[in-house]
């Protein structure tokens, strides 16, 4: 007898795709066959932490939903039937070139590519634009739109995978409204090191599980009230004076003066003056202060000048000003503890309480390291202070309808206790943070769509004012998830949920194909599950579905491609190379 050949055995590194966190893992093969996933020890984010959930990427691997070859609907059947007969890729690819061809020679934004959490999107982004259709977004119109949205309207940056907590040099850290679902194995590891150093942990949750039940206190909450709890500390954080003054005055615009005048175009708005224009898009430096010593308006960051954060004054022609943090005052006057106790069910004591500990955290705790570094208006520092007290939150503030306010409560907290960008609090992450409001803009005119042209613009992007709105001349909106509307003027991720109601209503417009990619439309991004199929399925006065052609994309059979005319396999993520932002 010949001696069995030795199998082979082979170990890959890559990035597990099975949750937003990117843990390194390596991938255990005997002759090509996955047949174990474990961390991988040198990676910096997980140091070889794993999880269940990334363990248990070999059963997506193995699946028996996978889908392997391309698919037509079968000839005579109706969507949502799931019957399909066989093709080849040469044929799949011919019969949607074809028609893709002919809508951006004629009308691209009649084509509409929406994707799921695929990490792919530098990519599909990329072809859609040079398609030239405005109808392109991924998930994050109705999952991490508030968060992001939110916190990079207000700091420049975000939680998610825009920045997060330093907890190695935290003291006191507060989550809120956070499951075990997102950068969870950095997290634990984190925490983990945080309570054996000695810091102290509150998690503000509706239910006492994963890291609220290893929180040295935990603080339950009516779900949706979080944003009556941020402003009640905020409130108590200003009447207990416990802000950090010298943060607010040099790195928010706490001090700038705003103009009251009710009879001016410039109501509710910065003061400004003439300044040297800047490069790039970033805010001029062009308000004003009303500065102590002088007892007159000066522009931001002079020399030697501080200004006045509570106060009203006169411009020499009569116009009332106020500095920013005044009407920060002003607007949570009502905003007691007594107040959020009513609609949060947190005591009043309890909020107090919780105040008066960040705010004496942040301020007798400070950090010191001896780092020089130089900020944005020049001036040199020797050391790099920081306030130990460190957030962090997740889709529990943000997935509701007032969750956009709620994140910005949360960002201007953040900022009053002095915590963003310095030891001990909330660290941003390359590439952020951003200009506020980033650089990044759609079109503002259907003229952007041209057949047979890239799209003149951003298919995503961040509005700065109404100017930058993706309308026509006539105020409607352009893009068919009716996003940077005047109906969804911040939508900054797009609205996918609303494809598939909008497309078969003909509004704004009626689209000629929808190709889907690792999304399951169908069922998991809409409003409405049952009617949603139904628009899927529905024809128009000639007997024509009234969304003519749908091609699905994905590696797993799911309702959405039971309604598809052309289903196109995709691959895993243990199958092939890919494009990664630094976003991840």
């Amino acid at each position: 007898m010949s001696a069995a050949t030795p199998s082979v055995q082979e170990v890959k590194k890559t990035t597990c795709y099975m949750c937003a966190c990117r843990c390194g893992i390596r991938v255990h093969l005997v002759d090509g066959q996955v047949r174990y996933i474990d961390g991988n020890p040198d990676h910096p984010l997980n140091q070889g932490v794993i999880c269940a959930k990334g363990a248990s990427g070999i059963m997506k691997q193995y699946s028996p939903a996978r889908l392997t070859k391309p698919l037509l609907r079968k000839p005579g059947t109706e969507r949502g039937a799931g019957q399909f007969v066989e093709t080849t890729w040469d044929e799949a690819f011919r019969l949607l070139s074809e028609r893709l061809a002919k809508i951006r020679s004629t009308d691209p934004k009649r084509f509409a590519l929406f994707t799921g959490r695929d990490q792919m999107q530098a990519l599909t982004g990329l072809f859609a634009r040079q398609f030239g259709t405005p109808n392109y977004a991924a998930h994050g119109g109705f999952c991490s739109v508030n968060m992001a949205a939110g916190m990079i309207y207000t700091i420049g940056g975000s939680f998610w995978e825009f920045g997060g907590p330093d907890l190695d040099r935290a003291k006191l850290f507060v989550m809120i409204g956070t499951a075990e679902d997102h950068h969870s194995n950095p997290m634990k590891i984190a925490l983990s090191k945080f309570k054996r150093n000695g810091g102290r942990f509150v998690s503000i949750n509706p239910v006492r599980t994963g890291y609220s039940a290893i929180a040295d206190e935990w603080v339950p909450i009516r779900p949706g009230t979080d944003g009556a709890l941020l402003l009640a500390i905020i409130h108590e954080i200003i009447a207990q004076g416990l802000y950090d003054r010298d943060f607010l005055v040099r790195y928010t615009n706490a001090g700038q003066l705003v103009n009251l005048d009710e009879k001016s175009d410039e109501f509710g708005m910065f003061l400004r003056t003439e300044v040297p224009e800047e490069e790039g898009c970033f805010d001029p430096q062009n308000k004003l202060w009303w500065d102590r010593a002088a007892n007159k308006p000066v522009v931001t960051h002079t020399e030697g000048c501080d200004p006045y954060l509570l106060g009203e004054f006169k411009l020499a022609d009569g116009t009332p000003v106020k500095p920013s943090f005044q009407l920060l005052q002003e607007r949570v006057k009502d905003y007691t503890p007594e107040w959020a106790e009513g609609l949060t069910g947190i005591p009043a004591a309890t909020i107090k309480r919780l105040a008066w500990e960040m705010g004496v955290t942040a301020r007798d705790q400070k950090i010191e390291l001896p780092i020089a570094w130089t900020d944005s208006w020049g001036k040199e520092h020797d050391t790099v202070t920081g306030n130990p007290v460190a957030f962090h939150a997740m889709r529990g503030l943000a997935a509701h309808s007032n969750g956009f306010h709620t994140i910005r409560a949360l960002a201007i907290l953040m900022s009053l206790l002095g915590t963003i960008d310095r030891p001990g609090g909330f660290r941003h992450k390359a590439p952020f943070p951003r200009p506020i409001p980033p650089c990044a803009k759609t079109p503002n005119t259907p003229l952007a769509v041209k057949p047979d042209s890239p799209l003149d613009g951003m298919a995503l992007g961040w509005p700065a004012e109404p100017d930058d709105l993706f309308v026509d001349e006539e105020g409607k909106p352009v893009r068919i998830d009716k996003a940077f509307s005047w109906e969804y003027p911040l939508s900054v991720h797009g609205l996918m949920h609303n494809v598939i109601t909008n497309a078969w209503r003909g509004d704004p417009y009626r689209i000629d194909t929808l190709l889907i990619f690792m999304a399951n439309m169908a069922w998991n991004s809409t409003m409405n599950t049952v009617e949603v199929r139904k628009m899927l399925n529905d024809k128009d006065e000639q007997g024509e579905y009234r969304i003519p052609f749908i091609a699905v994309c994905d590696a797993f059979q799911s309702e959405m491609t039971a309604f598809a005319d052309l289903v196109l396999p995709d691959t895993t993520y243990l199958e092939r190379h890919d494009v990664m932002s630094m976003l991840d």
